[in-house]
């Protein structure tokens, strides 16, 4: 479709998805409905259709209740609702089945004072992490060993570079393309070894 058919696409969105309605698109470096998180409630993830979302990704929703929230807000006057993943500046990442976006851009630490550090792009691969580690050794405790640092986005990996400076292993998970390949480089520049 041609760029000036996509809000008119989105409005036809809009109105087949009462519960859950896309509020920002990003196409390149254009981008339609700047997304504005007005009236913002933070609450315990409970939506059927959000933990629906999560289980079609293969996440453990339970899991994904401890790691997660739910994100209620107002834009051009709608109500919306997503998870909510909070970050280091106190912001959080916000997705639903048809919209990803941030309150504010900033990287998610979990830290126990562990030799390793986890370094993963974007949330969702995180839950798939642990989730997939639940499945193959559930009496492994969450924290065991390592901690974690969730990018939020491969743009976010200078943020993410004075804290790795601790750690003895790094371990980055991170999607095979150009900007996950760039974000790894990065690291490695600082950290080498």
């Amino acid at each position: 479709y041609a760029t000036d058919h996509i809000p008119y696409i989105l409005e036809r969105i809009a109105e087949q998805t009462q519960h859950i309605r896309p509020v920002s698109f990003s196409f390149g470096k254009q981008s339609f409905s700047e997304p504005s998180f007005q009236q913002l409630e933070i609450v315990h993830l409970a939506s059927p259709a959000l933990l629906s979302y999560l289980q079609e990704r293969g996440i453990n929703t339970e899991l994904a209740k401890r790691e997660c929230s739910e994100a209620h807000f107002t834009n051009n006057g709608k109500r919306y609702f997503a998870i909510a993943f909070l970050n280091v500046s106190g912001g959080y990442e916000i997705r639903n089945r048809y919209f990803k976006g941030c309150t504010s851009k900033a990287p998610t630490t979990r830290r126990g004072d562990y030799p390793t550090c986890l370094v993963f792009e974007g949330f969702m691969d995180y839950l798939s992490f642990l989730t997939l580690r639940q499945e193959s050794c559930p009496n492994y405790p969450e924290l065991d060993g390592q901690d974690y640092i969730v990018l939020n986005s491969v743009s976010n990996v200078s943020k993410a570079l004075y804290p790795l400076g601790s750690y003895e292993r790094i371990h980055c998970f991170f999607d095979n393309d150009r900007a996950g390949m760039e974000a790894l480089r990065q690291i490695r520049m600082e950290y080498g070894r």
